[in-house]
This record gives structure tokens, C-alpha cells and sequence, in this order.
């Protein structure tokens, strides 16, 4: 059904406004003039629902209606190839994904995360983005119809649970630096962007220059998650000096014991995500997450996720200082074509 619905869409909406029409007309006798009722204009499906929309239908008002989420607009545009509805056009509203992992005869969707660490007003390096870089970045995301989701439904679609939108991106921050919350935290809420900071939790000290927890716990209250980014920020990956396997392994486990545990009673959640210091792992960090819970980890390697990404070392694209707008756009590869063998963004 499914497929089929895909394949004919073209021909959907004619047959949809006469199937509305002929089901709402009633039977007419020869000179007897009947009054004619307005025709229906939805009809529901086990699948699928197909709606004539009226003067007060909206994308949200109808994923509420028919899918019980405001938040699956994009489902129903996507799915008709429209930007948004107007009355009297003929629309088909699924009830249940159609492209779990985002594959499809065409190729197979990819999901950029990216990757911040510092903000400033006027000063830009490596690892610091200028506030108007990056409120040009976050207009342009919004201009150019991306949809910025959550760590959560990044997971999801990896584990072919549900359906994303199709220009999907994740945003993320590392440390714990104030300028998060003086910088980036406003320009966030002005487009309603989620996002994720990777805390390291001996940073966490309030001053002038790095977060405190009441910081923390205002954004986390308002759209930015809290995951872990260890407890020291050391390189999970390689023994210090003349550390033992020993105790290298137990560092490994307190890195991510104790940070986890810091957030908990700071912010009452359960950490789920990690983000590894420097990027770095290896087979027994990974093994040592997956043990303790963690559902996912991130590298700092350069690149974009199928859903068959390995979980536990999903790339994240560092967004630098220097970056003009045309290179921050490199990043965005949201498509692989099978036919073509290139990827779109």
C-alpha cells in the first residue's frame, strides 16, 4: 500500500475530490429538485487519510488532526511535495512512515551534526564562531528549508524506528563555555532550534569565562539537551604516561560514571548520549559506553550519517571560526543518489 501510494500520487487528487464529491451527492429524481450538501471533504483510510483542504486548514492543524502531532507538518508537505496547503487542494496524509532510514528507489538520506565549541562578539579562531557567523548559519538553515531535530530523533532514524524530514541537521556544543549561554543560547531560541551541549563536568565553575549549573539548568529547561562529555576532558583513548591498563581502564569508567552521575543530580535526567573528548576512541571506550547505557557516542571526524552509521561513532562536522558561508554549506550533504553517486545537499 504504501509503495502504491507513492507511485500513483499523481493521479491521487483527482480521484479524490470525484471520490469526495460522488460519496456526498445524492440520488436525483426527474423533476424533483434536491438541494446538494456540500461535498465530504476527507475520507479515512486504514493507511492514509485523503482531505480536500478547507479555508482553515493549516500543515499543523492537520497533522493534529490526522497524525496527532503539531509537529509533523513537514510529513504532510513532504509527502504531497508542497510547502504548505491551500483550500480546496487535494492532499493524502499517511498514518505511518514510508521511508524508515530515509531509504529509497532514489538513494538513501544522510544526517549532518554539527559541531561548536565557542562564541564570541567580534573574535573568531579555530574553535570560536563570531556571533554574526553564526546567526548567518542558523538563518541560513532556516532560509534553505532545514529542519534542525534532537539527539533522540537522530536515534531513532538510525535504528529504523521512524521518518525524518529530509534536510535534517543536529546541532551541537562541546565543553561548557559561557559564551554558549551569552551567545549562541538567544540566537537558538529565536528560531526555535534545539540543540545538544556535550558538558564536561570539572568545567562547570561559573565564572567569567565558563558556565555555571543554574546556566545549565535555564538552557536545558529551554530546548538544549545536556549530555556527557566526560567528567576531565582527557582522551579516553590513550593510557596517560605511565598509567597501568589497570587504572587506565578505571579512568575510563570514572570519566563516564561521574559525569553521568553530576548531571543527574544536577539536572535530574539520564544521560544517554556521549560526545568523546578530541574525538578519540577505541574498541574498549566503546565497549565500556555500551556497558554503562550510553545509547550513542560522537567522534569529531568530518562527515555525514546513513542510518547504518556504527552508533558508537557517529562523524560530527567541527563548524570553525574561518568558515565562510560556502564552506559552512560543505557540510550540509543531507542525500546519496544511487544513480548518480553523488551527494546533495
Amino acid at each position: 500500500m504504501k509503495a502504491l501510494l507513492r507511485h500513483w500520487y499523481p493521479c491521487l487528487g483527482t480521484l479524490l475530490f470525484l471520490t469526495l464529491l460522488s460519496c456526498a451527492a445524492p440520488h436525483k429524481e426527474a423533476g424533483i429538485s434536491v438541494a446538494q450538501p456540500a461535498p465530504a471533504s476527507s475520507r479515512v483510510f486504514k493507511e492514509f487519510a485523503a482531505v480536500i483542504v478547507q479555508p482553515h486548514d493549516t500543515l499543523t492543524s492537520l497533522a493534529i488532526k490526522y497524525l496527532h502531532d503539531p509537529s509533523k507538518g513537514w510529513f504532510i508537505a513532504e509527502f504531497n511535495h508542497v510547502g504548505d496547503v491551500e483550500p480546496g487542494q487535494a492532499i493524502i496524509i499517511p498514518f505511518n512512515p514510508l521511508h524508515r532510514g530515509g531509504v529509497t528507489l532514489m538513494g538513501y538520506q544522510r544526517v549532518p551534526v554539527l559541531c561548536y565549541h565557542k562564541f564570541s562578539l567580534d573574535k573568531e579562531d579555530a574553535m570560536t564562531v563570531t556571533r554574526k557567523a553564526f546567526e548567518t548559519q542558523l538563518k541560513f538553515l532556516h532560509d534553505h528549508g532545514y529542519h534542525v531535530i534532537t539527539l533522540d530523533q537522530l536515534h531513532d532514524f538510525m535504528d529504523f524506528k521512524t521518518q525524518i524530514p529530509e534536510k535534517s541537521v543536529v546541532i551541537t556544543i562541546d565543553d561548557g563555555w559561557r559564551s554558549t549561554y551569552d551567545i549562541a543560547y538567544p540566537l537558538l531560541k529565536r528560531y526555535g532550534y534545539p540543540a545538544t551541549l556535550f558538558v564536561y563536568t570539572n568545567l562547570i565553575t561559573g565564572n567569567s569565562t565558563t558556565l555555571s549549573w543554574g546556566q545549565i539548568r535555564e538552557m536545558y529547561a529551554n530546548g538544549i539537551d545536556m549530555q556527557c562529555h566526560t567528567k576531565t576532558h582527557r582522551s579516553l583513548a590513550w593510557k596517560e604516561g605511565q598509567e597501568s591498563f589497570k587504572h587506565y581502564f578505571e579512568a575510563i569508567q570514572t570519566e563516564l560514571i561521574e559525569s553521568a552521575k553530576i548531571l543527574k543530580r544536577e539536572l535530574n535526567k539520564d544521560v544517554k548520549y556521549l560526545a568523546y573528548p578530541y574525538g578519540d576512541t577505541n574498541h574498549l571506550v566503546v565497549e565500556v559506553a555500551r556497558k554503562l547505557g550510553y545509547r550513542a557516542a560522537f567522534t569529531v571526524k568530518r562527515g555525514v550519517n546513513p542510518f547504518f552509521v556504527d552508533p558508537y561513532r557517529i562523524d560530527r562536522s567541527m563548524i570553525y571560526g574561518s568558515f565562510s558561508l560556502k564552506a559552512f554549506q560543505k557540510n550540509l550533504v543531507v542525500f546519496t543518489d544511487f544513480k548518480k553517486g553523488i551527494a546533495l545537499r
